[in-house]
Parts: C-alpha cells; structure tokens; sequence
C-alpha cells in the first residue's frame, strides 16, 4: 500500500489535441482537431465489445485540492478543469484537506469543510463523502487537540457510535451529499499480531455508520468496505488460490475481510475497493492494458460475490521501469486510460482519480500545481479523461483492441473515438505520423 495520507493544516465528437508525447509542455485542454489517429482503419484487425454498463468517473480532492495558498490565476485555470473532471468529487471528513471537524465532543469547525463542499458545487458535480478520519478524542487521544501523525488510527469501539452520530451530522448539514464511503482502505484495522483485518471491528463501525446515516437521510446512499485489494506473488503466504491471473494472486487476507462485511453488513447501496495494477512493492512490465486487466478479473470477481454496484474509490494503474511516473507523464496517462477501459469491459459503476491536482504522487492528475504562478495547465491525461467522462457515463460505447498493434480505442455511438498506444513503441499508421509511445489521440465521426 503507498503512502497518501499527508493531512491538511491550512487551508469532442469533433476530436480533441493530440496528446502525444511530445516535449512542448501540456497540451492545451478543449476542443480542437487531431488528425493523428484518423488514418486507423477500425473495421478490421480489431476486437470489440459493447461497454458492459454506464460508468461514472469522477475525482477525490486531496490537501492538494484549489485551496487558498494557491496562486489565484492558476487555481482559476484549475478550476476550469475540475469543472469538466466528472460526475463526482469525493471529499473526506476528516484528512485530506479538511481539518478535525470535532476537536472536542460537541465542539465543531465545520470551515474547511464548507469551503471543500462549496468547490464541489461550484463546479457543478455531484458530492462524495468518504466517512475518514476520526478526531482525536475518539481514539484514545486528548480532547482540543488533533495529531496528524495519528490520521491513520481507527476510533476505540467504545467511540464508534460517537464517530456514527458524526457522519450522521455531516450528511444532515449537507444536503449535497448523495453517497457515503464508510472508512478509507480499513486503517487502523489490521493486527499484525493476527496477520489479518479486524474486518469485525471494521463491520461494527460500518453497520453504525449505515444505520445512523439511513436514520436522518434514506436517501443517502452508503457503501463499504474500502479495502485495498492488494496483488501477491503467487508464492505469498498470503496469495490467494481463489482469485489469480497474469498479474498475481489476491491477498486472501483481504478476500476474507470482503467475505465476513458480505455476510454480516446490515446493508450497502454500493461496493468500494481500490488498488493498483502492480504485485506489491513491485512492478508491472509490458502492455500497460495487460496489467489492467486486473481490474477485470477483481471486477467479475466481485460479481460473483455480490449484485451491489461497484466503485473503485482509488484506482492506481502503475507503469513499467524506466518510464516517467508523475501527474504530468504521458506513460501515466495512458496508464489511467487502460484502467478506464478496464472498468468499461468489466462493469464498474464508478472511478474516482485520486488527487486531480499535481502534487508528488507518481500518478496522472488533470492539472498542475496550483501553488505556481504557471500552475493549473492541462496534463496529458486531461482531454482525454475530459472526453471521455461524458460518453462512459451516457454508456453504449465499443471497446476495441487491435489484433495486430497494442492499441486500446472507445468509438462513441456517433463513430468518434479515442485511441491509446499502450507500449512503448511507436505506432505507424498510414499516410500520416505514427502514433507515438504511449500517445493518446481522439478521430471525429467519419461522414
């Protein structure tokens, strides 16, 4: 599991740029024509299937997220990004960029809250609220005060019902919110002396959570369990025989959390897991849509466990050694492009990117750092992730893979489409440039 937990303190059918991976800098977001991928011939040489089911993308805001130390022009530019990002912005209780919403039983800030739930409305998406962290009080720490070295820590027991009333608050005073994720990847959970989750104690506080939230807002929907579903070498001790492919074995620590919360929830709207392509503290190699199928097979796997609609609250598609890993890598790009189609073909119901904003984590963003007077620009990732969040979630897109190059496409009911070389060598294409390492390009209709 990576680290990403710094706490803050202070508060297209007409086609798309090429993003290529050209040395000139992001390429500009928005409309604009690309003839890069037109001359493809799609019709043969090409496998396709229908999107399994409508797919919404979305993004979680991290400490990172168009706060106030940022430079006003740039948190402009970056806001104009975030309004086109997806249907849904996640924002957490407590961490991430929110401070300690109760410091002191009964005693409330509520202000970086307010201020995270009002970017969320100014850009006209929908409102996530990952139920994480706890304050201080809760688990065994001084009332009035909050230590982030801390943030990580799960609420005593004893508190959960106080952290349940918490959530139950939150969701009244913000008549936004329309999903709860209970918890964040189970922290504080595992017993190393146990070698497993305490996915006991996890389900006592998600069955509160659920039933204080259902108490004042029905109408809220509240999903579980948020683990990460961590990828072993199949010689593990850990590795699991029920759930492998190419890129490893599930941790069957993690399948047994996932089957104790199935059988003694009380009840769930939707299913939340995260994860990423490599086998831990590993690396993937080759196609980077082999590496995601991954997300398939968890996917169809979850299928078979359960009908709950899932959502992939963090998904982290890594890259293979030697190539750039950053917001602003065009390899990362169309890593997060490979995840994407995965999640199309499998059947997921929704995507969160983790941290739109370029910070240090080795993963695409839409935009970069907004603390920099030249901050808030496009990434490679963004027109892409701008074109297809529409059409995934309006549904009724193909997905294709060439038989003979390591391209991935989605052609729209209108005939446009998006391509994506997922290696790292250059595609050539008759009559005009190759497709370039990991290059990612869009074609209009064809009349």
């Amino acid at each position: 599991m990576r680290t990403r937990l710094a706490p803050l303190v202070a508060a297209v059918a007409a086609g798309l740029v090429l993003l290529a991976g050209c040395s000139g800098g992001p390429t500009p977001s928005g409309e604009g024509t690309d003839r890069t991928v037109s001359g493809l011939d799609l019709s043969e040489g090409w496998d396709w299937q229908p999107q399994a089911t409508p797919l919404e993308l979305g993004v979680t805001h991290t400490q990172n997220t168009l706060d106030a130390a940022d430079v006003p022009e740039a948190d402009a530019r970056g806001a104009a990004i975030l309004a086109k990002s997806g249907d849904w912005q996640n924002v957490h209780l407590m961490g991430f960029g929110t401070l300690n919403p109760e410091p002191s039983p009964g005693d409330y800030d509520w202000s970086t809250l307010d201020r995270r739930m009002k970017l969320v409305q100014d850009a006209g998406a929908k409102t996530i609220l990952t139920a994480c962290c706890a304050p201080d009080w809760m688990k065994g720490g001084q009332a009035g005060q909050t230590d982030w070295d801390q943030l990580e820590k799960a609420p005593d027991p004893d508190q959960f019902q106080a952290y349940a009333d918490l959530v139950a608050q939150t969701v009244q005073r913000y008549p936004q919110i329309e999903k709860v994720q209970v918890w964040n990847e189970l922290k504080g959970f595992f017993h190393p002396e146990w070698n497993r989750w305490d996915y006991e104690g996890y389900t006592d506080l998600y069955n509160r959570v659920y039933t204080a939230v259902k108490a004042v807002r029905p109408d809220v929907q509240v999903g579980g369990p948020y683990p990460v579903m961590i990828s072993l070498t199949r010689d593990d001790t850990n590795a699991s025989d029920e759930l492998t492919g190419p890129w490893g074995a599930l941790d069957q620590r993690v399948i047994d959390a996932l089957d104790y919360w199935f059988a003694n929830k009380v009840g769930a709207d939707f299913l939340v897991v995260d994860g990423g392509t490599a086998v831990r503290e590993g690396t993937i190699s080759g196609r980077l849509d082999d590496a995601a199928r991954k997300f398939v097979d968890v996917d169809r796997w979850l299928q078979s466990k359960s009908n709950l609609p899932i959502w992939w609250a963090e998904f982290y598609p890594d890259v293979p050694p030697g190539q750039d890993a950053s917001a602003t890598s065009q390899a990362s790009a169309a890593a997060t492009i490979s995840a994407v189609d995965a999640f199309a073909r499998s059947g997921a119901a929704g995507a969160l990117l983790w941290g739109p904003q370029e910070y240090d984590l080795q993963y695409a963003a839409l935009w970069t750092d907004a603390t920099e007077a030249d901050g808030g620009q496009p990434t490679p990732l963004t027109p892409a992730w701008e074109w297809l969040v529409p059409r995934l979630a309006a549904g009724g897109m193909e997905l294709g893979t060439s038989q003979t190059q390591p391209l991935i496409a989605f052609r729209a009911p209108d005939g446009s489409v998006l391509v994506a070389n997922m290696s790292d060598q250059s595609v050539p294409v008759q009559g005009q440039d190759p497709i370039p390492p990991y290059g990612i390009g869009t074609a209009p209709a064809r009349s």
